[in-house]
């Protein structure tokens, strides 16, 4: 029985699942600041929009200060994995971690350091976090998960289980690979064109009707990361774009989360997401000529931004 639950990394995601997690275990939140970890212990954590829940959680910001937990739920950016993910090195022997990071390798990073049995995820919800100890649920679809190696089916089937007493969708796959790679070109399309438009994703990455809308382009990026896993024997579990189609019409736009990193200017995750589509397309040598720009494009992107802040540093001492 899963009774005790660690979630690490406390962004939207993360609170989400901390915040209806705690409706059915005992909750623990690893943070990455130490003043967050003191309000959550101070005020607890609220969920609100699509729940009303109000949940007494423990925080650290230091892993030496979290009790033993039976499941860890790895809810970090990418550029936050390898520092989560060392942080509970030699640590926490008795647990089970599920990584839930978009893009492909999350798993293999928390495999580098221990030999807990690992599930792989993928989430589909999505939050807005107000403060440290306030997330709205906006969308409430699925998280999807499988097991990573030798992890026992069953494992995941009460992960499952957890999660929807909780109030959260979930659904397992005996292989995640095909639901892993729909997410992925999903991912890599639509958070790309958000970071580089300046557009929620919203209508405009579905319309198709005039020469120079946006959706021609849309398309043509899923087309290109379905011949990769036609290349890489991948049967995807849904059509990418079908599924960018349907979100398109749920009458709210959504927020892609490496928008809100380019406009906040800090690092995206094009790495894990659509760099791993690309480094995909290389070992199966297959051409991804639009993907590959808009790697370069972002990357580019971020690249002025530190441009940007060396020239005002070098300005302010001059």
């Amino acid at each position: 029985m899963i009774e005790r639950v660690c979630v690490i990394g406390a962004g939207s995601i993360g609170s989400l699942f901390a915040g209806h997690l705690a409706q059915v275990a005992k909750v623990s939140v690893l943070t990455r600041r130490a003043e967050h970890a003191e309000a959550l212990n101070r005020e607890g954590l609220h969920v609100t929009g699509r729940s009303d829940l109000h949940a007494a959680v423990t925080a650290a910001a230091d892993p030496d200060e979290l009790e033993p937990f039976d499941l860890g739920i790895i809810a970090t950016k990418a550029n936050g994995l390898e520092k989560a993910a060392s942080s509970l090195e030699g640590r926490f022997p008795g647990a089970m971690l599920m990584t839930t990071l978009n893009g492909l390798g999350a798993e293999d990073v928390v495999r580098d350091h221990g030999d807990w049995p690992i599930i792989s995820a993928v989430t589909f919800m999505t939050g807005t976090k107000h403060s440290d100890t306030e997330v709205e649920y906006v969308l409430d679809t699925a998280t999807w998960m499988g097991p990573y190696q030798d992890t026992p089916l069953e494992r995941v089937e009460e992960v499952g289980e957890l999660m929807r007493r909780s109030g959260l969708k979930a659904e397992v796959f005996a292989d995640l690979k095909p639901a892993l790679w729909s997410k992925l070109i999903f991912n890599s399309t639509i958070n790309a064109v958000a970071a580089l438009t300046g557009l929620r994703h919203d209508h405009h990455f579905g319309d198709e009707d005039e020469p120079t809308d946006l959706g021609h382009l849309v398309h043509d990026l899923i087309e290109e990361g379905k011949g990769v896993a036609r290349a890489a024997g991948i049967e995807l579990y849904e059509d990418p774009w079908e599924m960018n189609v349907h979100a398109t019409k749920r009458g709210s736009a959504h927020y892609p989360s490496m928008l809100e990193d380019v406009e906040a200017r800090r690092p995206t995750e094009i790495d894990l997401i659509t760099g791993s589509l690309v480094r995909e397309a290389g070992k199966h040598g297959v051409p991804v000529p639009l993907h590959t720009a808009m790697y370069r494009l972002v990357k580019a992107k971020e690249a002025s931004w530190r441009e940007a802040e060396s020239n005002r540093q070098a300005h302010q001492e001059a």
